[in-house]
């Protein structure tokens, strides 16, 4: 299986110097981060909610190593707000955030990441819209849930992410699938190891559609990141059994990934939002959607043949 191995090399110095070196590296991780900077970032937000698409925004960058870069990373969620709040667009486009860029691993970090990710989400409620704290690998998840139940009590709206190859994720549905919860299900990015995580693709489709079975069934509003076709009708097919409006649960797929069926689904009158980074510090984010799907390395190889 390769992607343990992309995984491995997303933390590699080495591979990030000699991937971002690759004269078509740029042009390759423009289909997954259309942008450096916010301003790089509105015309494409206008461009997708035209078609009757949502967005989540990421302003992509996870090593953080002071609490100064933390704080820009704040301010860099702040500076977007502002943006968005010019737009007019309301929870049509919320925000994703890594709580690792709010400074989660550093000394203090718990205390740090809630004191950072707070101002960002209050500014996003005040322009009617909300922030998604998004699951890393499984040491950070305990301080995740703890950080999102605490913005909670002021931001009930405040969502978090869940990844069904964590053999914990089960028990975590079950408990986040309460009224006024905004519960994101993945399959999971990270390499984890096999002491805590399935390893075998059939083993966590299965897993996934036991907890997306959960969060149907509950008070919660749903949120399906899958880009697999098999999961999105399944997941359909479970909105229906439970009972669910169509406005009741919605599909979350990665910007430059599947794109007609972003419209398909969109224009069958389905909830479709668009997870769209941007920024400087691309390569991890960048490698994990390498080792998400062969097609997308196939499609990095290919290009580096061709063009490099």
């Amino acid at each position: 299986m390769l992607g343990p191995v992309i995984l491995a090399a997303s933390r590699s110095d080495r591979m990030r110097r000699l991937i971002s070196a690759a004269p078509v590296t740029k042009q390759v991780v423009d289909r997954f981060i259309p942008g450096e900077t916010v301003d790089d970032i509105v015309p494409i937000i206008a461009e997708l909610t035209a078609k009757g698409l949502q967005l989540t925004m990421d302003v992509v960058g996870e090593d953080i190593t002071t609490p100064e870069q933390a704080a820009a990373a704040r301010d860099a969620y702040l500076a977007l707000v502002d943006h968005l709040k010019d737009l007019e667009l309301g929870e049509r486009v919320e925000m994703s955030v890594k709580l690792s860029m709010f400074g989660q691993a550093l000394e203090g970090g718990h205390e740090l990441a809630l004191a950072n990710v707070r101002p960002v989400v209050e500014a996003a409620a005040a322009i009617g819209t909300t922030v998604t704290l998004d699951a890393e690998d499984h040491t950070t998840l305990d301080s995740m849930f703890a950080i999102h139940e605490e913005l909670r009590k002021d931001f009930p709206q405040t969502g978090c992410v869940i990844q069904a190859y964590l053999f914990r994720t089960e028990a975590d549905a079950r408990r986040l699938a309460e009224a006024g919860s905004r519960v994101r299900l993945v399959k999971g990015a990270y390499k984890e190891p096999a002491e805590v995580a399935y390893q075998q693709k059939h083993e966590i489709d299965k897993a996934y559609v036991r907890v997306l079975k959960t969060l149907m069934e509950g008070e919660g509003y749903p949120m399906i990141g899958s880009h697999d076709p098999r999961l999105i009708s399944i997941a359909q097919e479970l909105a229906h059994r439970a009972g669910r409006k169509l406005d009741e649960y919605e599909f979350q797929m990665l910007y430059g990934i599947r794109g007609d069926e972003h419209l398909r689904l969109a224009a069958e009158g389905h909830r479709m939002r668009v997870y769209t980074a941007y920024g400087t510090d691309w390569y991890g984010y960048f490698m994990r959607r390498l080792a998400e799907k062969p097609a997308n390395l196939q499609f990095f190889v290919r290009s580096m043949i061709t063009k490099g």
